[in-house]
């Protein structure tokens, strides 16, 4: 049976880890972008704003 050489050391490990929290925050950030850019939502801040700029009378 032939020995399986396993790494001492953690080499590497780290750039694996920023390498997957870069890739879940840049697809986070394309959810939340076409979230924003829906209509709806354009819509609604739109209403919003126009509310918050128009004087009582």
């Amino acid at each position: 049976m032939r020995a399986v050489h396993r790494p001492t050391s953690d080499d590497g490990s780290t750039t694996v880890e920023y390498a997957i929290v870069t890739v879940a925050v840049a697809a986070f950030a394309a959810v939340l972008y076409s979230l924003l850019t829906g209509d709806s939502v354009v819509s609604w801040l739109t209403n919003l704003v126009m509310k918050a700029l128009t004087v009582p009378s």
